[in-house]
């Protein structure tokens, strides 16, 4: 009877290429994974840090608009190429202290005069005088606490929240200067019930 042989030599050839063939494969998918990730942090970045961002709502200031737990998403793009209109809501960086974040709402434009007295706010300009109405987004019957009289320069805005009895704003800290401005609240994204855009009032 004729004894088997085994060709070990070969068998260790087959071992390699079957080991190269695999590390190929490895490095292939890994290549590519690679690419996806760069591809993604390309477009995501750019969109994340430069165009949009997002932005949860801390506390009461601007009920009954937004409520404390709202995620917003901030367009940060808008403002480079056009100035903020009265009645904007914006997150802005506390111009006394640029570590904190306020959601506010445009109230007083540069070049005007802005004046609280008896629950009105009052906007001047060009010698025309108009009593701010803002039933569109508040309630009827709010009236807004402070006596104030300001008028705004150049790059000047005036904010309040739309929380007038328990909002921290314009009334106590003073002026926004326009590079404190992060950007314009655009898009509700929760709670899913209330998903919505973000509106300017017309006044």
């Amino acid at each position: 009877m004729e004894e088997e042989t085994i060709n070990t030599n070969s068998t260790k050839n087959d071992q390699n290429e079957s080991k190269k063939g695999f590390s190929k494969g490895l490095l292939s998918f890994v290549w590519e994974f690679l690419k996806i990730v760069i591809i993604a942090a390309v477009i995501v970045l750019p969109i994340r840090y430069f165009l949009f961002q997002p932005f949860i709502v801390k506390g009461d200031s601007m009920v009954p608009n937004l409520q404390s737990g709202n995620y917003l998403i901030i367009d940060e793009i808008s403002y480079r190429f056009k100035e903020p209109n009265r009645g904007d809501v914006v997150v802005l960086n506390y111009p006394l202290d640029n570590t904190q974040r306020f959601i506010k709402r445009i109230i007083g434009l540069p070049g005007e005069v802005v004046e609280i007295k008896n629950g009105k706010v009052t906007i001047s300009k060009n010698g025309e005088k108009i009593v701010l109405d803002e039933t569109s987004y508040l309630p009827e019957d709010l009236m807004t606490d402070g006596n104030v009289y300001i008028t705004l320069k150049d790059s000047q805005y005036f904010v309040l929240g739309d929380n007038r009895q328990f909002s921290y704003d314009s009334r106590k800290w003073g002026i926004l200067p326009k590079e404190d401005i992060i950007g314009k609240a655009a898009i509700r994204l929760f709670p899913i019930t209330s998903v919505s855009f973000i509106n300017s009032p017309n006044y």
